[in-house]
This record gives structure tokens, sequence and C-alpha cells, in this order.
């Protein structure tokens, strides 16, 4: 009987271990990355959302990726965000970014689980930062509607690209 226990331990043991690694080597990429909880009430457009990214090194590629969680019953098949980027050197830009959330047919994109999905949404690929420093990125959500319901969560993840 106390073999078996020391078996089970020991097996569990080595899956954790292998979990462990298989997680570390899938994150190594990850520069960034970092969600935004929203009120239960919706995402008003005096909500901004800021992300700041302290890029140590602007030579290697970059991805960089928008991620929206929604509920199911979300009423809109996209969502506009407006974002302004502020460089380490003070300068700024303002982008108006569409995310598609369902496909022409309504389906929804990305990753769901029961009522909520999930969504990597690509923003800018192979993306060389012009310095190194402190980046800001602030969003506010650009629908009609205000406050917007059932956006759960946002934010943006940051990767060297492969």
């Amino acid at each position: 009987m106390m073999r078996l226990l020391k078996n089970k331990i020991n097996l569990l043991t080595v899956c954790i271990f292998v979990l462990s690694v298989v997680f570390t080597s899938c994150n190594k990429n990850v520069v960034f990355s970092e969600y935004t909880k929203l009120p239960e009430e919706g995402w008003k457009t005096e909500n901004k959302l800021k992300f700041e990214v302290d890029i140590k090194d602007n030579k290697p590629y970059h991805n960089v990726f928008l991620n929206v969680r929604h509920a199911d019953s979300y009423p809109y098949s996209n969502l506009f965000v407006f974002l302004t980027t502020t460089y380490p050197d003070g300068k700024t830009s303002i982008d108006t970014l569409e995310c598609i959330l369902a496909n022409k047919k309504g389906q929804w994109q990305g990753d769901g689980a029961g009522d909520l999905w999930d969504n990597k949404i690509p923003l800018k690929q192979n993306l060389i930062f012009p310095q190194a420093g402190k980046y800001t990125f602030t969003f506010e959500q650009g629908m009609r509607t205000n406050p917007l319901p059932l956006i759960l969560d946002f934010g943006m993840t940051v990767e060297l690209a492969k």
C-alpha cells in the first residue's frame, strides 16, 4: 500500500514538473500581458483603460494583441476602440481600431467557454518599437452605446515575434 502511494506521489510530482515546464516555455516570449476587469454596469466612454509597457530592447520584432473577453449575449459583432499611444519621448498618436468579434454569419470568433468568449486580436505584427522605454497605451470604447454592456475584460499582450 505504501509503495502504491509513493508511486502516485512520484507520478504527481513528475506531472506537475512537466506542466510547469510547458507553461513556462509557452510564455517566455511574452513581454507584457494584462487584463482590466470592467464594471458590471458596462464600459463607459469616460472609463479609459491604461496599460504601461516598458520596452527594454526595441531592436527585436514584436507582436501586439488586443484581448477582449465578452459575454455570449453581447449585442454587437464588433467593438470599436480609440487608442492613444504615448511614446517614451512624450509624443502621442491616436488611432481608431475595430475588433471583429463575430463572422458574417454571426458566429462568435475566439475561444468560447460556457457563455464567455475570449478573443486575442492581432493589432500589429512584426513591429519594431521606434525607441526603448515606457509606452502608455490608453483605450476608450468607441461604440455608440454608453455604457457598453457585456464586455467583461479588456487587455493587451506584447510578445517577441518568433
